[in-house]
C-alpha cells in the first residue's frame, strides 16, 4: 500500500498544479489528524506528502526517472529517520540502537561467511545501516516511478518514458 502513498497528490499536481497539490497535502493531514491523530498525520505527510509533491512537479516538467529517484530518496531518507527520532521519543527506546544491533549480526554474519572473524568497526556498522536505509528508499522510488507509469497513463497524465533500460526490461512500448 506504500506504494500508493505519494501518487494521489502527484496526481493532483499533473492535473490542478503546484498549489492545489500543496492544499490536497494539508488537507490529507488535517484529515489524518481528525481521523486518526497527530501522530499518523506526521508520519504521511513527512514524507510521502513532500513526495507526492516533489514527483509532481518533476513529472510535469518532464523531469528525468534518475533525478526524480535520486531527490524522492534523499526525502524518504530524511522521513525515515524522522519517523526514527519520533517514535524513540514516544517510545522512551532509542530505535537507531536496535539498528544497529540488527546490522552489527547481518555484518558479523555476512563476514563470517567470507572468512572474517575480527568484528565489524562501529564505523562500517552505521555506514552500513546508513547505507541499507538509502537502498530501500531507492528502490521504494523506483517501485512508486514503475506504479506511476503503469497507472497514471490510464488515468490520462503520462508521466515521463522511463530509461531505456527499463523500457526493455518491462518490453514497454511508448
Amino acid at each position: 500500500m506504500r506504494l500508493f502513498f505519494p501518487l494521489p497528490i502527484a496526481l493532483v499536481y499533473l492535473r490542478r498544479g503546484g498549489r492545489a497539490a500543496w492544499m490536497a497535502a494539508v488537507v490529507s493531514g488535517l484529515l489524518l489528524t481528525v481521523l486518526m491523530g497527530p501522530t499518523r498525520s506526521i508520519i504521511f505527510v513527512i514524507p510521502y506528502a513532500l513526495m507526492g509533491i516533489q514527483l509532481g512537479w518533476l513529472w510535469q516538467r518532464r523531469g528525468r526517472w534518475e533525478v526524480a529517484i535520486a531527490i524522492g530518496t534523499i526525502l524518504g531518507t530524511l522521513g525515515f529517520f524522522f519517523r526514527f527520532w519520533l517514535f524513540s521519543i514516544f517510545l522512551g527506546e532509542d530505535l537507531w540502537l536496535y539498528t544497529i544491533n540488527q546490522t552489527t549480526e547481518l555484518l558479523e554474519f555476512v563476514l563470517a561467511r567470507f572468512g572474517w572473524l575480527e568484528p565489524p568497526s562501529r564505523w562500517l556498522i552505521e555506514s552500513v545501516a546508513i547505507f541499507l536505509v538509502i537502498l530501500n528508499n531507492l528502490i521504494y522510488l523506483f517501485a512508486v516511478h514503475l506504479v506511476a507509469l503503469l497507472m497514471l497513463d490510464r488515468l490520462g497524465n503520462p508521466i515521463p518514458r522511463p530509461p531505456h533500460w527499463v523500457q526493455v526490461l518491462l518490453d514497454y512500448e511508448q
